[in-house]
Parts: C-alpha cells; sequence; structure tokens
C-alpha cells in the first residue's frame, strides 16, 4: 500500500463526503478508494469511519486523524512549495476562485500578460456568488469583497471601491426625479439576493445614518444580470463603481446621488486577494497576488 496515497486519499474521502467523490477527484473507482481506506484501517488497527448505505461518518479514532493528517499534507505541500521556489520559474496548477462580476470585467483582462510572464503556470480561474473555503475547495487564492475575518487566512487589499445607484438615462428620464433615500419609495430597484428578508440599502452624509428598505420587483444574484437590466431601463441598481465604469463611460448608465455613501452591506468596500497562512508561501502564489496588485489598480483605472 503507498500509505501516502492513503492518506491523501482519506482526508479527501472525509472532505468530499463520499468514497464516489473522492475517487472521481483522484480519477480512481470508488471501490479502489474504499480499499486504499480499508488498508489504512488495517495497518492502524482503528476504525476511521462508521459506514452505513446513506452515511459516512467519522469515528472519534477518524476524526483525530483527520486532524493530524490535514497538518501532515500541508506540511508536504509546503515543503513542495520551498523546493520548487528553487526553480527559475513556477510552475504547477494556481487554482483561483472570484465573485462573477470581477472576473469578467478585471481578472480576464489581466490574465493573457501574467500567462506570458508564467507560461509553465496553468491557472483555473472559476467564478461564482459566494465566498469560496480556500482549503475544503482546494484554492490557492480568493478574491473577496469585504476583508476576511478568519485568523487563518492572509490577505492583500488590491483597492479601494465603493458602491454606486446607477440607471439608465432613459429611466432617469421617465422617472420622478431622486434627490433623497425616501424617495425610493417611487422607483424600481434591482437587487442583489442575500436572502428572504426585506432588502435594506444604507445611505451615509455628513455622517448621518438612513436605512431604508427598498422596493424591489426583481432580485439576482448575479451583478451582470443587474448591470444588464439597469442599462435596459428597468430600474435601479446597486453596484461597485468599478464594475460599471464602462457603462457610465459609455453613457449606457448614469450615476444617481452621488451626494450620499451608499451600501447594502458594509461602507468599508475593497477588494482583497486572500490565501492560507503557512509557514511558506508557495511561489505560484506569491508571483500571482504580487501581479494583481501592480495590474488591478491599473484595470480598474483603464476603465474608469
Amino acid at each position: 500500500m503507498n500509505r501516502l496515497q492513503a492518506m491523501e486519499l482519506f482526508v479527501s474521502t472525509v472532505r468530499e463526503g463520499s468514497f464516489s467523490a473522492a475517487g472521481r477527484r483522484a480519477g480512481l473507482s470508488p471501490a479502489s478508494v474504499s480499499r486504499y481506506v480499508g488498508e489504512l484501517e488495517t495497518q492502524l488497527g482503528v476504525q476511521l469511519f462508521n459506514r452505513s448505505t446513506r452515511h459516512l461518518g467519522l469515528t472519534e479514532a477518524g476524526k483525530i486523524f483527520f486532524q493530524r493528517t490535514e497538518q501532515v499534507l500541508h506540511g508536504i505541500e509546503d515543503a513542495e512549495a520551498a523546493a520548487l521556489a528553487l526553480q527559475s520559474a513556477p510552475r504547477g496548477t494556481l487554482r483561483v476562485h472570484s465573485r462573477t462580476l470581477f472576473g469578467i470585467k478585471v481578472l480576464s483582462p489581466l490574465m493573457p500578460r501574467f500567462q506570458e510572464l508564467y507560461p509553465e503556470l496553468k491557472v483555473e480561474l472559476r467564478l461564482s456568488e459566494r465566498r469560496a473555503l480556500l482549503r475544503e475547495d482546494e484554492f490557492d487564492v480568493d478574491f473577496q469583497i469585504a476583508a476576511p475575518k478568519d485568523p487563518g487566512l492572509m490577505q492583500r487589499r488590491l483597492l479601494r471601491s465603493e458602491r454606486i445607484l446607477v440607471a439608465s438615462p432613459d429611466y432617469v428620464a421617465r422617472m420622478p426625479r431622486l434627490r433623497e433615500p425616501d424617495d425610493l419609495t417611487g422607483h424600481n430597484c434591482l437587487t442583489y439576493w442575500m436572502g428572504p428578508d426585506d432588502v435594506v440599502w444604507k445611505f451615509m452624509r455628513k455622517n448621518k445614518l438612513r436605512e431604508i428598505v427598498v422596493p424591489s420587483s426583481f432580485s439576482s444574484n448575479n451583478g451582470i444580470i443587474l448591470c444588464d437590466l439597469a442599462a435596459k431601463g428597468h430600474g435601479i441598481a446597486l453596484l461597485d463603481d468599478y464594475t460599471v465604469a464602462d457603462e457610465i463611460g459609455s453613457g449606457r448608465l448614469v450615476r444617481l446621488m452621488p451626494g450620499f455613501r451608499v451600501t447594502n452591506s458594509s461602507f468599508d468596500e475593497g477588494i482583497y486577494a486572500t490565501f492560507l497562512q503557512r509557514s511558506y508561501l508557495p511561489e505560484k502564489i506569491r508571483v500571482f497576488v504580487a501581479y494583481m496588485a501592480e495590474n488591478v489598480p491599473r484595470q480598474i483605472k483603464r476603465s474608469k
């Protein structure tokens, strides 16, 4: 038995929740994964999983072994990263996660030049509207809108941003003028879906905070859809300034109520590159984050 492979498959089974899912990730059959784990249990002399037809759960010994094995595997990754750093150029696979709109508007235009600089580094960029779990989802870098609170994560802020209200010139021309937050009651708001509760937008001016429950006939968890509908005259959207810079520059959207700071979460916004805290930062992560820190602000400035 390859003990290291068995440990890797055991950890993958815990993370993925089944032998089948772990097998798909490793390119093995579920039976092969189960056999490796079974041989590991035999060698240890303890049962790691409580098996049933519907559930695969860790035993007490399995929980302890999982925690320690994860640490061992991360130590091996760090050792490999330290050795690879001695090479002339980073190589391997870099797994990156980003919010959809930031990934399309900002990251995508920057990727060709990055891959020219590091041709031996394969990049996997995945976009979604959720916050990635770096360790569990096996991402190297996640781009987040707010600073992460997890003490196990490192972060680098790439830029400051703010959320702004936008609508099409046609919508502005045909609807009542918008001067104060309360005027939103006479408008249609295109809102970002954050759950079943009422949508609240926060307004700040001269250190005075107002919170308004806004009327909305449409919500989505995708900023591209909200931007598109706003540009087509369907209502007012609250979006990050850099994501609508092209539309404002072309006249498809205009900014509303510029005298107010507006948000649906926190006023302290920005884009953060986040990655796991470890004893040795892999070279592929270091060069990628450094490249983005240098070029993301330039990309934003070009689009404004």
